[in-house]
């Protein structure tokens, strides 16, 4: 979160296993704060309905190509 704050990015790619918090944990705090509600967060998750239901703009289930990710990436930046 610390980095989030800092660096002002406007899209994150997340995993869902990580510490000290899940990608799911940040991006449901991500989200309570005001001036991190418009980051683009995109979580690697096999708990979609969670993700989503948490805010995800966009989701891709591991093992997945580069190709795919790119095509995920593009397709959250044509929605903002």
């Amino acid at each position: 979160m610390e980095c989030l704050r800092e660096n002002k990015n406007n899209s994150i790619i997340s995993d869902r296993n990580m510490q000290p918090m899940s990608g799911l944990e940040l991006l449901r705090q991500a989200r309570t704060e005001e001036e991190l509600r418009e980051v683009r967060l995109k979580v690697k998750v096999q708990n979609v309905i969670a993700a989503k239901q948490a805010g995800v703009n966009n989701h891709i289930v591991k093992p997945f190509k580069a190709e795919t990710l790119r095509a995920k990436v593009n397709a959250v930046r044509d929605d903002s």
